[in-house]
């Protein structure tokens, strides 16, 4: 008589208990960077409020112009703020991380190599437009406030003026990671290179609009430290697409597409 030895089946499912341990041990890593990088950001306020009281200092040596707080808890209460948006930051690469690799058993080899590239390439690109957010501000600022005279005092409550810069920042980083949501797309079959060429005209008025709304229209110099970035952002993005396109029909035997151009696109 033979006996016959049962191999234990390999991307067996997880058992729901199984599931539970896995998010719970993953959300205590989450917890814990953020609660680093929310002591981080608290240590560092000071740091933060001296950038963002500089524009408002400037603009105190031609008139009355000063950050008030409108409680006594204030300046703590700004603080927090500060820790938390700042803790949220700088821990991101850590929750985001562990949000795909959390779901990375249930994608296959291909989608895991998509999402993980596009965690790589989304981090230093959302880096990247918060510090031209942050470079952009102050101009924004002292413009803004330069459309009151002389004789009137400029007198910002705290954290309407934090939440202004932060949103201004945030805007700038959202919209740098905007190609690679395009590449992605580009690369799950969903949007050709070859669209994305022929849309080259409503993909630079989509940009200059946002800058425009994102920096003040008579501030070019601003509007441009925005436009620019993300108008050669979204040609990487078109190089890319294509590239990936044309190896994709390569890979199916087909002719190589010419590589997709500007010219003589209606």
């Amino acid at each position: 008589m033979t006996t016959t030895t049962v191999k234990p089946t390999t991307g067996a499912a997880m058992p729901l208990a199984g599931h539970l341990r896995e998010g719970r041990r993953r959300i205590t890593r989450v917890a814990a960077a953020l609660a680093v990088g929310m002591v981080v950001a608290y240590l560092l306020s000071d740091q933060v409020l001296d950038v963002l009281r500089a524009p408002v200092v400037e603009i105190a040596q031609s008139r009355s112009a000063s950050i008030n707080y409108d409680s006594i808890t204030g300046a703590f209460d700004l603080k927090l703020r500060i820790a938390l948006f700042g803790g949220i930051a700088v821990s991101s690469p850590v929750w985001l991380y562990q949000l795909l690799a959390y779901v990375a058993p249930a994608l296959t080899r291909t989608e895991k190599r998509y999402a993980f590239g596009f965690l790589a390439a989304v981090i230093p690109l959302f880096v990247g437009g918060c510090a031209a957010g942050v470079a952009v501000f102050p101009r924004i600022v002292e413009l803004l406030a330069g459309f009151a005279s002389a004789e009137d005092s400029t007198l910002l409550q705290a954290s309407y003026y934090v939440d202004f810069v932060m949103k201004l920042v945030l805007a700038a980083g959202v919209a740098f990671t905007l190609p690679a949501f395009v590449v992605v797309l580009n690369m799950t079959g969903l949007l050709p290179a070859a669209t994305i060429a022929r849309s080259w005209r409503g993909i630079t008025i989509g940009i200059v609009v946002f800058s425009a709304l994102v920096t003040p229209a008579a501030d070019l110099l601003s509007m441009f430290l925005i436009a620019v970035p993300m108008a050669v952002l979204f040609g990487i993005a078109l190089g890319i697409s294509w590239l990936h396109d044309r190896r994709m029909l390569t890979r199916a035997g087909t002719d190589t597409p010419a590589a997709p151009t500007l010219e003589g696109v209606r």
